[in-house]
């Protein structure tokens, strides 16, 4: 498994082996089928999406993996195929992680005296920063357009998106183009690109430290929760996450001057999650509804006898026997306990801030953000602006894997209360703004835009 890179083969520097040394092959055969089977074992007995998976093809690819991970040259070509098993299963919380000696020299932008860093725009991998001494020749907006002699969508269909599990098209095309030129020390790349003005350069890149520290664009930094004034009475405020519950009492303590805008926006772009409740809790501060209604949450449910009287019920025993049927979909993974949905009580006071409300969403909106826009989705006064969110949720079942590896199997479902689901689609804009390629070579946003124009037409 080359992944097309080619390796630098330096005696004085790397040893007789090379680089491949550099990665210690620390498991036996058996360790490595065992934990093969360990995740192939949970995904059976605990994923919540099992019946979304093509079963067949899922223990076929089990059976083939038994004889191929055992000739796996060291730890990271092993996780490496575990992670493409991985990704058949199409989930964003159900992932394969790397121990940390391998995850430590995984490398996506130090390139020695480069330094690249690439984004999803309108379906291309740009390069969005570089390090500051290399800006005037690599100019950023430059699309990569050929990786190692490959059209860089061949590349990416080859080599990365198969190692990465999402439950959507889209944050995985995000992923993979962010991941398009990892590598180990010493990897090598081949690349062309085509700069903003329209001319093709060609990079030979490897991997190796950048001592450089200063890039450019720099660094934003990105408060916890950010907050300004719009002209006209307009009110902004990013919740970054819902990670750390500090966020609430920052929240509360802007409430007497947020109290005087006339509309608010509402940025939840850069939200990956954290804790739902943390999220609920500044939400109630933006409606007058009494209940917050949560999602539906569903997980497997498990009950041995069942199954094993259900391997002798056909499906035409179970259209009038309680009893065979549901012998029958334990039999086929198929039953599933559904949480009491109770909604939270409102608990805050008076001083809320029930005005148009703009809701910037984003592929990175995720996980607890989304619970939070599924919470808002019934408040006529709130609209969401931007792309479809991460599109994935759930509580995730983590296990250790031989060699200090780790692994995450996602055990529960999570729909809108009225069972409408956004696991693999997203949590879909009211008003779909993207930003496009000459939107970030101009540093402009769309998306904040179109909400203050949104916000505007409603206060005439």
């Amino acid at each position: 498994m080359t992944h097309m890179k080619t390796r630098i083969l330096s005696v004085l520097m790397l040893g007789a082996f090379g680089l491949q040394a550099q990665v210690p092959n620390t498991l036996t055969s058996e360790e490595k089928v065992f934990g093969l089977s360990k995740f192939w074992q949970e995904v059976n007995y605990n994923f919540v999406y099992l019946e979304k998976i093509d079963r067949a093809a899922w223990d076929s690819t089990y059976k083939s993996l038994i004889g191929t991970i055992q000739k796996t040259e060291n730890d990271y070509e092993y996780y490496r195929e575990l992670q493409r098993f991985c990704a058949l299963l199409k989930d964003g919380h159900t992932n394969i992680f790397f121990p940390g000696p391998v995850g430590r020299q995984l490398w996506n932008t130090m390139f020695g005296d480069y330094r690249i860093f690439l984004s999803n725009i309108e379906n291309k991998a740009i390069i969005t920063r570089v390090n500051a001494s290399k800006k005037d020749e690599i100019p950023v907006g430059s699309e990569i357009i050929e990786v190692n002699g490959l059209a860089t969508q061949t590349y990416l269909d080859r080599f990365v998106s198969p190692y990465i599990s999402s439950s959507t098209d889209y944050v995985l095309r995000d992923l993979a183009v962010g991941q398009l030129l990892q590598g180990l020390p010493g990897d090598r790349y081949s690349v062309k690109l085509r700069t903003p003005q329209g001319s093709v350069k060609q990079l030979e890149l490897v991997h190796a430290r950048t001592t450089e520290e200063a890039v450019f664009p720099p660094f934003e930094t990105r408060k916890l929760l950010d907050f300004r004034w719009i002209d006209g009475g307009i009110a902004y405020v990013a919740l970054n996450s819902f990670d750390n519950r500090a966020i609430d009492s920052l929240f509360v303590q802007r409430l007497p001057e947020l109290s005087r805008a006339a509309a608010l926006i509402v940025d939840l772009r850069n939200n990956g999650g954290g804790s739902t409740g943390i999220g609920t809790a500044i939400l109630q501060y933006l409606t007058n509804d009494r209940l917050l209604y949560g999602s539906r949450q569903v997980t497997r449910l498990h009950m041995p006898a069942y199954k094993a009287w259900g391997r002798f019920v056909e499906p035409k025993d179970t259209a009038s026997d309680a009893h065979a049927r549901k012998s029958y979909l334990h039999f086929k993974d198929q039953v599933y306990y559904t949480f009491d949905a109770e909604p939270d009580s409102n608990k805050a006071g008076a001083l809320r801030v029930v005005v148009p409300t703009a809701l910037l969403i984003g592929h990175n909106t995720a996980s607890a953000a989304e619970d939070f826009l599924i919470c808002a989705d019934r408040m006529l006064h709130m609209v969401r602006i931007g792309e479809n969110s991460f599109g994935s949720t759930g509580q995730p079942f983590m296990f250790s894997l031989p060699g200090g590896g780790n692994a995450r199997i996602c055990t529960k479902k999570d729909t809108f209360p009225d069972g409408r689901e956004f696991v693999g689609v997203g949590v879909v804009p009211h008003i779909e703004v993207k930003k496009t390629l000459r939107d970030f070579r101009r540093n402009t946003d769309p998306v904040l835009a179109r909400a203050v124009e949104y916000l505007r037409s409603k206060l005439r």
